[in-house]
């Protein structure tokens, strides 16, 4: 099982945290948000963190559920994610800008940090569905 602390693309754009600052989830944490938009959720094994989040009964955007738009892209801020095959994201998306889809990617290590809802992101407007 591994924990995914949250944080809504949405609060990082009211708020105008930059997508870079090291401290956005410290930011966040000490922001008073509500529970759909800051926090922590367990993945199960094998479970995709789009489903621990439905799992936990919010509502993250997604579309396909299967690697095929960029509705559930969220970007990785700290530690290791595995995705299943997708068909959408460069190699540069993934590599250097560290999204992934959350409808098919699982955590590979007991603690990831993630900005979900990260679809209105310049770069992956044109994926959305």
């Amino acid at each position: 099982m591994a924990t995914v602390e949250y944080l809504n693309y949405e609060v990082v754009e009211d708020n105008g945290w930059d997508m870079d600052d090291e401290d956005i989830f410290e930011k966040a944490s000490e922001a008073g948000l509500d529970e759909e938009d800051y926090g922590e959720l367990e993945v199960f094994e094998g479970e995709y963190i789009l489903e621990a989040a439905e799992r936990e009964g919010f509502d993250w955007p997604f579309s396909c559920r299967a690697g095929a738009c960029a509705n559930c892209a969220g970007i990785i801020y700290d530690g290791e994610v595995e995705m299943d095959m997708q068909q959408i994201l460069s190699d540069e998306e993934i590599d250097d800008k560290n999204v992934r889809l959350t409808c098919i990617a699982t955590p590979e290590q007991e603690h990831v940090q993630i900005v979900y809802n990260a679809k209105h992101l310049d770069y992956l407007q044109n994926r959305v569905i």
